[in-house]
């Protein structure tokens, strides 16, 4: 257990070493058990969270405001259009202006190769810790909650393999954040990561290094696949989710027409018959449902992520309470 998170910014986990996880990790269950026993635990009261979206949100939003209330304090939400920002107000002026009228600042920004500068130059200059909420580079509180819906379905995570892959997807063009994440953090509880992706839809070239780093820490593995099918096979974990081309092109049209090329990447019921028997189907939500995945997976009995939704509430308490206290 440490002690000293007090003031530390959540922007990506690979700043946070393997013990400060694990007490993030244990305070968060903790807080899952309280709250299920009707314990309050006004750990922040009076103290106030800035949220500022440039990007929309439906679980973020609501899990961070809950979560503040259930803490005792107060989410301002605070939507970037209505503020001064396009009229001139700076990251710098953003974080020492809000970091002296809150306690902590919260920011989701995932424009492509703008957000992840944005918050870290909003928390050089914020004397409050900053959170990232999602952008272009990592969604450290969503793999967090997928850590802690891990272990509560599968047990030890040591040993265990779990399939990271893009699917099919139209609706919009989707950040890198969430597979980035995931395949950061999850090595370094050894497990076993598969990458799966078509060759047009890569990561960040310096993520596959971190990742194969994390795992020879963490006693676990990471390998890269672009068959969509044999990633599946006795696979104790399906996530599979759409991202964009960024690493292809910048170009919209010609990542629709990549997009397009494997439209056939979707999780249906043969292919979950691939997995391990008792494998789990996680997504974060929302999913494009008959297009990235099936009906019959997601509101199926192996489907997990409704538990990956409310675990985004308890691992965020976990943060704002060990470091805005």
């Amino acid at each position: 257990m440490q002690t000293h998170l007090q003031g530390r910014d959540v922007i990506d986990f690979q700043e946070w070493t393997k013990d400060e996880l694990d007490t993030l990790l244990d305070v968060a269950f903790s807080l899952k058990r309280d709250r299920a026993l009707g314990r309050r635990h006004p750990l922040l009261e009076d103290k106030v969270l800035a949220m500022l979206f440039f990007f929309s949100s439906t679980r973020t939003r609501a899990s961070f405001e809950a979560g503040m209330a259930q803490l005792g304090g107060h989410a301002m939400f605070i939507e970037s259009k209505t503020t001064q920002i396009a009229h001139g107000d700076t990251p710098k002026e953003i974080g020492e202006i809000l970091g002296r009228y809150t306690d902590g600042i919260a920011i989701r920004h995932c424009d492509f190769g703008v957000g992840n500068q944005y918050i870290r130059d909003v928390a050089a200059a914020s004397r409050v810790p900053v959170l990232n909420m999602q952008c272009d580079v990592y969604h450290p509180h969503q793999a967090l909650a997928d850590v802690m819906t891990m272990t509560e379905r599968l047990g030890d995570l040591r040993g265990k393999t779990v399939t990271v892959s893009w699917a099919y997807a139209k609706s919009y063009l989707k950040p890198l954040s969430v597979a980035q994440s995931l395949v950061l953090l999850l090595p370094r509880f050894g497990m076993n990561v598969r990458l799966v992706h078509p060759p047009e839809f890569r990561l960040m070239p310096e993520v596959y290094e971190q990742a194969k780093d994390n795992a020879h820490h963490g006693h676990g593995s990471f390998e890269v696949m672009d068959d969509f099918d044999a990633g599946f096979k006795d696979t104790h974990v399906v996530y599979a989710k759409s991202w964009g081309a960024m690493m292809s092109t910048t170009d919209e049209a010609q990542e629709n027409a990549l997009v397009d090329k494997y439209s056939d990447w979707i999780t249906d019921p043969r292919r979950m018959a691939l997995a391990d028997e008792e494998a789990i189907y996680m997504h974060p939500l929302p999913a494009e449902r008959g297009v990235e995945v099936a009906d019959e997976v997601i509101d199926g009995p192996q489907s997990a992520v409704f538990d990956q939704a409310e675990n985004r509430l308890h691992g965020q308490k976990a943060a704002m309470a060990l470091t805005m206290a």
